[in-house]
């Protein structure tokens, strides 16, 4: 037999030959299970269920196996069950209800009442597109959503092309600077433009589909099909997409398939009286620390509903991929709940569940049918071999991975370590370190790091100084200490980068301030779910200078297509003085992390050759000391001889970083 190309990669995987080959025969076999040809071809649910205009009226379709009866009720009926609105039985489980023309019409809201033995309850459906929720009451109901002219895609030619991704993650609602929940529409007039100028080539959409809690930031989600309507109607959002297709920028969306709110009117808590419909019965369908329930990835039915999810918004909405959530939470019966994963075995032992994986292989499959150009990023932070590998090699078919382990080290040491302890040496390491077959997307923080109760890198550097010494004309050690590392941490994670980078909105500047959404323990505030943009904005304050320098970062390396160069090629390294540099295609990387020390003539071994300086975190520019002479060329000189080791002298001034690009010395003819 032959072996996949994994093992071959990577022989310690050798031993578990067995279990990576039995992931693809698990999934052949699903395959052969549930559909023959193409996944795409399967994954047509939300074509068939929901609520459906027709020529002579409307037909509803829903599943619900464990229902006795079901009644459409609303604003059409007067919240009534009539028999003109009882669905019938149309095998399976599935019902049916087929309408006249004038029995609902657009906006009307509507909702379902279902009967199982012993039991009734009002639910919104499942299949349903449109969601709302009314302000005085709270309570939610779907809504007939027909509008007389569909959205005319302007941009419907576009492809997200070879780059590589720049993420701009971003959350809707918080995305504006006024106290309330933002809309769509804001986001396109406001958020796309900059994310444009800033150099972001995709933007990464949290909290789209609904969900009952604005606080959960979209991760308890109840209605699979419905963009949340806090934000606006579907147009709107897909306004906003096409407009971003329009500026060359892919959308990506948030995609959580790892369990779902227990809300049972809203959401799919008990939909049809039983706990087994969408979940695993028991303990084994509830997630202990998220208080939520966890799909059942073996049921055909439910197989059926997150894959043709997937396909629902990369075809009506148009998205150009997902980021998978609470990976590690699927791939594992103990969720990876405080687990170290040491070893090779925590891989392939009975805590794996074959199920999530054989869904995943199938998801991954599905979104590249659809869209070859399509992006499929899986947040894990077990490390599972494969995860980002194709499913040919004997992977899980994600095309990146998060490195999850990244933002950990710089709070590790941020929170831990003195600056004189910082070892360059690890910095690389950690920096650097990923298995060869797989891409990974970098990032120094996200919104994990920016939630309350935790605390963004400025606000670990600067603390409480951020409040009353930002102004350009204050100085303050502190600060200057923070502005310098925050720079030079976000440099070496992209520079350094697996194959993409991700930067969640308002960190790029430092923002100063948590996210906290509104709740009963902050009295139910928007202070802080926004971003205040006026700040980085400012030219009279510091943000401004690191808004800046992300701009030019980003730019730069979008410019240069950087990314696409995978060898991150470590050239020096000097612990005791803790400066390391190392060679991405034709750019050299330098950094100086040391707290006190500056360095004259400081040499760097390389080969022949010329340099300009093309990014410098000490420029005046960006809040530095100008102690880097960006104007000349820099040659690097042989120690003895012409054939001696050539070395770089340069000027590393204390806490900096310098970026060159390398020119080839024209020899004389």
């Amino acid at each position: 037999m032959k072996l996949p190309q994994l093992i071959a990669n990577d022989p310690w995987l050798k031993p578990f030959a067995g279990n990576i080959v039995m992931r693809q025969i698990n999934a052949s076999t699903k395959k052969e299970e549930l559909f023959k040809g193409k996944v795409s071809g399967f994954a047509t649910g939300h074509l068939y269920f929901g609520l459906h205009k027709q020529n002579d009226g409307w037909v509803v379709r829903e599943w619900a196996p464990n229902a006795t009866k079901i009644y459409l009720i609303g604003e059409c009926n007067n919240w009534m069950e009539e028999e003109a609105y009882s669905f019938k039985p149309a095998g399976n489980g599935n019902w049916q209800l087929e309408l006249k023309k004038g029995q609902l019409k657009h906006k009307d809201l509507y909702a379902l009442s279902v009967y199982w033995e012993g039991g009734s309850g009002k639910r919104v459906p499942a299949w349903a597109t449109r969601v709302v929720q009314d302000e005085k009451t709270l309570i939610f109901n779907a809504q007939v959503w027909q509008p007389e002219e569909s959205y005319l895609w302007k941009n419907a030619a576009f492809k997200r092309g070879n780059t590589p991704p720049l993420i701009y993650e971003a959350h809707i609602g918080m995305a504006g600077e006024e106290e309330y929940v933002h809309t769509y529409d804001e986001f396109r007039q406001q958020m796309l433009p900059r994310i444009k100028e800033n150099g972001y080539n995709t933007i990464q959409l949290m909290a789209i589909p609904e969900h009952p809690y604005y606080g959960s930031f979209g991760y308890h989600v109840s209605s699979f099909f419905a963009p949340s309507s806090r934000f606006g109607t579907p147009e709107e959002l897909k306004q906003l997409i096409d407009e971003a297709h329009g500026m060359g920028i892919a959308v990506i969306m948030d995609l959580v398939h790892s369990h779902a709110v227990k809300n049972e009117v809203e959401g799919l808590g008990k939909y049809d009286g039983t706990q087994y419909q969408f979940f695993h019965e028991g303990a084994k369908g509830e997630h202990p620390a998220w208080d939520s329930y966890c799909f059942n990835y073996d049921k055909p039915e439910v197989v059926h509903f997150l894959l043709s999810n997937i396909k629902y918004w990369l075809e009506e909405f148009r998205f150009d991929g997902f980021r998978f959530d609470g990976v590690t939470s699927m791939l594992y019966f103990d969720h990876g709940l405080g687990k170290a994963f040491t070893q090779y075995e925590d891989y392939f032992d009975v805590n794996v569940d074959d199920e999530a994986i054989t869904y995943f292989i199938l998801a991954n499959e599905l979104i590249h049918e659809v869209n070859p150009n399509a992006l499929s990023i899986a947040e894990d932070m077990s490390g599972m071999p494969g995860l980002a590998t194709t499913v040919e090699n004997g992977g899980l078919g994600f095309d990146y991975r998060m490195a999850m382990g990244v933002p950990d080290y710089w709070i590790k040491i941020i929170k831990e370590l003195s600056d004189d302890d910082w070892d360059v040496g690890t910095i690389f390491y950690e920096l650097t370190s990923k298995r060869m077959d797989e891409k990974v997307v970098s990032y120094a923080e996200s919104h994990d790091q920016a939630l309350v109760g935790d605390k963004t890198i400025i606000f670990r550097l600067i603390d409480k100084e951020m409040y009353f010494s930002m102004r350009k004309d204050q100085t303050n050690l502190t600060v200057e200490r923070g502005i310098a590392l925050h720079k030079m941490i976000r440099l070496a994670t992209l520079g350094a980068a697996g194959g993409a980078y991700l930067n969640f909105m308002g960190n790029e500047f430092g923002h100063p301030e948590w996210i906290d959404f509104p709740r009963e323990g902050n009295g139910w505030s928007y202070k802080h779910a926004r971003r205040i943009w006026s700040i980085a904005e400012d030219p009279e304050l510091k943000f401004h200078w690191l808004y800046d320098f992300d701009k030019d970062m980003v730019n730069f390396v979008a410019k240069e297509n950087l990314l696409v160069t995978p060898s991150v090629d470590l050239v020096f390294e000097n612990k005791p003085d803790k400066v390391f540099a190392f060679h991405r295609g034709r750019f050299l990387f330098v950094f100086n992390f040391n707290p006190s020390q500056s360095f004259t003539d400081y040499g760097i071994p390389l080969g022949a050759g010329k340099y300009k300086v093309t990014l410098n975190t000490d420029s005046g520019y960006y809040g530095g000391q100008d102690r880097v002479d960006e104007s000349i060329t820099y040659y690097t000189l042989p120690l003895r001889g012409a054939d001696s080791q050539h070395y770089l002298k340069l000027y590393l001034p204390a806490r900096t970083a310098i970026v060159l690009e390398r020119f080839e010395i024209q020899k004389m003819k």
